[in-house]
């Protein structure tokens, strides 16, 4: 039986999903479910629906994809909500919308607001090796990730962690905590606290950001492989060659020196390789030229033949590095 307040959902990738699934799964009475349009994908141009639309279909509930900001206003007054509940949405809500709903709006966020404020959190944790994050469930307001805090929720980052399973842990420790917060909204317990502490952005990545480069230190080049696993996928230029993508790589402890930056250090036949960077090496175990299939980086080097001491990285081109 549904209960609670009359809810309306916003979202539209496949992380938003689980967070649909929750609410549906606690019993609320989810009034309808607002995604972007329908997008043309691939060689084709196909038009394919949002994953957000095909969850809440399965369920059976009614979908709106408004193209524009005014559509966007009559879809939530349609439903007529006494709360919005937003993950990964995808839009900006006006300060119209946001007043529709009784309760306004609640959105939850991948980090600890105020930190990475923006639409890639995930990413920039990891690009900046932060040792902890977490969510945060904030009231919307106009601005971009500034409204108070209704709930928030720690967890370490491992040293390890790739941008995929970072996202899964986070949605597993967000499922539960925007049930909670939706319940205390209704039942007039929840608080809400002013952001406190240094905001830091975490626009969109852009694919020029996702080029290694032979003066990164290792564990800036690890952190943008693990970083930027959910795509664009790190990358880097070879002298004269293609580019290519690195799709796993790892920084043992011990790792070999010697050499210059950009080049290769020791080979592992059968695992992979270390390529030198500004202070160590980096261990690279599975690559995909462009426009080619991923190969183990052992087999890569054979056909490249290159080897100990030949250079592989080229510098980036103009433009190309990690800018915030």
């Amino acid at each position: 039986m549904r209960s609670g307040p009359r809810l309306v959902f916003l979202g539209t990738p496949s992380v938003a999903c689980p967070f649909l699934e929750a609410l549906v799964s606690a019993g609320f009475d989810i009034a309808g479910v607002i995604a972007q349009p329908d997008r043309p994908v691939g060689r084709g141009m196909k038009l394919c629906c949002p994953p957000v639309k095909d969850s809440a279909l399965a369920h059976k509930l009614r979908v709106l994809q408004p193209g524009s900001g005014a559509e966007l206003r009559e879809a939530v007054a349609e439903f007529k909500p006494d709360l919005g509940v937003v993950v990964a949405y995808g839009r900006l809500i006006t300060k119209e919308v946001l007043a529709l709903p009784p309760l306004g709006f609640i959105n939850l966020h991948f980090s600890l607001l105020p930190k990475y404020r923006g639409a890639a959190p995930v990413q920039w944790t990891l690009l900046n090796g932060e040792k902890e994050t977490g969510v945060t469930v904030f009231r919307l307001d106009e601005g971009m990730d500034t409204g108070p805090v209704v709930a928030s929720a720690r967890t370490p980052v491992g040293p390890d962690e790739d941008a995929p399973a970072l996202f899964a842990r986070l949605t597993e420790l967000g499922r539960g905590l925007l049930v909670s917060a939706v319940r205390d909204m209704a039942e007039g317990r929840a608080g809400f606290v002013p952001q406190a502490g240094e905001p830091s952005q975490a626009p969109k990545i852009k694919p020029a950001l996702s080029f290694l480069s032979p003066s990164m230190t290792a564990a800036e080049a690890f952190n943008r492989v693990r970083g930027l696993a959910c795509g664009p996928r790190a990358r880097f230029l070879t002298p004269g060659g293609p580019v290519v993508q690195v799709m796993k790589a790892s920084l043992p402890a011990g790792a070999p020196a010697g050499g210059p930056p950009g080049s290769v250090v020791r080979v592992e036949a059968g695992k992979g390789f270390f390529v030198r960077f500004s202070d160590g090496s980096l261990f690279f175990e599975e690559l995909k030229p462009e426009g080619r299939k991923a190969v183990g980086a052992a087999d890569f080097l054979n056909g490249a033949r290159l080897g100990p001491g030949d250079a592989l990285l080229a510098a980036p081109q103009a433009g190309e590095g990690l800018e915030k």
